[in-house]
């Protein structure tokens, strides 16, 4: 009889995104993985879910119907700042640069496979549990 595996406690994500289908497919893309999804579809939604909750890993689209999810960042890095940001966009890729610049840690323009965010987010958790060495 094989071994099993320890359970390790589920990540909790947070996605920021207003469009019902895209919602629908990163909870599909994301399913069975282990993780906690929650999600919300505008940046106030996001501030009074973060109120109480302190998510790894936060997706978060950029064009919001209440402002853009670059203009957010800076306030996600002051206030959550040892949560791990994919921003996420199909309008703007030139919002790659000032994306990684004002803290995102990952940036991925749609459209985008589910190697592709399943690898992001495990890479963004690895990096939380990897020692810091000065």
């Amino acid at each position: 009889m094989p071994a099993s595996k320890p359970r390790t406690k589920a990540q909790k994500v947070l996605i920021v995104e207003d469009e019902g289908d895209m919602c629908l497919l990163l909870n599909i893309m994301l399913n069975g993985k282990d993780m906690e999804l929650d999600h919300v579809k505008n940046l106030a939604a996001a501030e009074e879910y973060l109120q109480n909750e302190q998510p790894q890993v936060i997706i978060l689209d950029n064009k919001l119907p209440d402002g853009f999810g670059l203009d957010f960042i800076p306030l996600l890095r002051k206030n959550h700042p040892a949560s791990k940001i994919i921003m996420i966009s199909g309008f703007d890729g030139s919002a790659k640069d000032a994306a990684i610049e004002g803290g995102a840690s990952i940036f991925l323009e749609k459209p985008f496979t589910r190697d592709q965010l399943y690898q992001a987010i495990r890479q963004l958790m690895q990096e939380e549990t990897q020692p810091v060495v000065d």
